[in-house]
């Protein structure tokens, strides 16, 4: 299984998501970034973009990598990771689904003045224009298609452990 923890920067998914492992038993984090950092180290590079997950490999790659990592390894991949276009989600999604990997899609959900406060604040990051340049198409995809897709948890006003804990016991009990 794959429980996906969705949601944009600042809502707390690469913290909840070491807490979700330590409480679903024989479960991993896989971080589908560094699927996107193997790209980008690609000399020369790939064709620009703002975002790596535009380009067409990284889904796959995204796909592939998960399925492998489970055939290996057997139990629960935990992947934090912003995904906000459909049609991308609905990729590795269908992808996965493909393969027979059941998917529990998770948002992460603060509001735009805690999630602005948290990038402002980040003492591991620091403030961050690429981070900031994303609360609005979160808003939006949240106002629109995302929320529908996922389990939404409110990090507004809890912490990390307790999104795990609601994450956890939702997993756990399905």
């Amino acid at each position: 299984m794959i429980v996906w923890l969705n949601g944009t920067h600042g809502a707390g998914k690469t913290t909840t998501s070491a807490f979700v492992q330590q409480l679903l038993p024989g479960s991993r984090v896989l971080d589908a970034e560094k699927v996107g950092e193997v790209l980008m180290d690609i000399k020369p590079g790939l064709p620009a973009t703002d975002n790596f997950q535009h380009w067409e490999p990284w889904r796959p790659l995204v796909i592939e990598t998960a399925r492998r990592v489970l055939e290996y390894t057997g139990g629960t991949l935990v992947m934090p990771m912003t995904v906000l276009v459909e049609s991308y989600w609905r990729e590795i999604r269908d992808g996965l689904a493909g393969y027979g990997i059941p998917i529990r899609h998770f948002v992460l959900h603060a509001d735009q003045e805690t999630l602005r406060d948290r990038i402002q604040n980040d003492q591991v990051l620091g403030p961050s224009t690429f981070r900031f340049a994303y609360l609005e198409p979160y808003a939006e995809a949240a106002r629109g298609w995302l929320h529908d897709e996922a389990e939404v948890i409110d990090t507004t006003h809890i912490t990390p452990e307790q999104a795990a804990r609601q994450i956890a016991n939702s997993v756990l009990s399905f």
